[in-house]
């Protein structure tokens, strides 16, 4: 019987997957986490297709909380944060970023 941080993540797969399968476009989950069972690196937990085909990678992560500041607020679409001489991310809600690639 898996851990139940492991059952938490899968059941976190299994919602995305849903999630974007419900939006109209193409979702596979690897095997036991593993992205080495899609042909991609163990790091991947998932792929999904845009409506043009082009493939995404997506690695899971379930916390109990997140940092606060991470989290876009009701105000706007997306958050972006960078760290100094680092690379700079967009967080933004699922649903949104699925409308934006269909």
């Amino acid at each position: 019987m898996p851990s139940k941080s492991k059952a938490k993540g899968n059941r976190f797969e299994r919602q995305i997957v849903k999630d974007i399968e419900d939006s109209g476009l193409e979702a596979k989950r690897a095997w036991g986490s593993n992205g080495e069972a899609l042909g991609e690196h163990a790091e991947v937990d998932l792929l999904f297709y845009g409506s043009d085909g082009q493939k995404y990678k997506v690695q899971a992560k379930c916390r109990k909380s997140i940092a606060q500041f991470l989290k876009p607020s009701e105000h706007v679409d997306m958050q972006v944060v960078k760290e100094d001489r680092g690379a700079t991310y967009a967080v933004i809600e699922l649903g949104k970023l699925l409308e934006i690639i269909k």
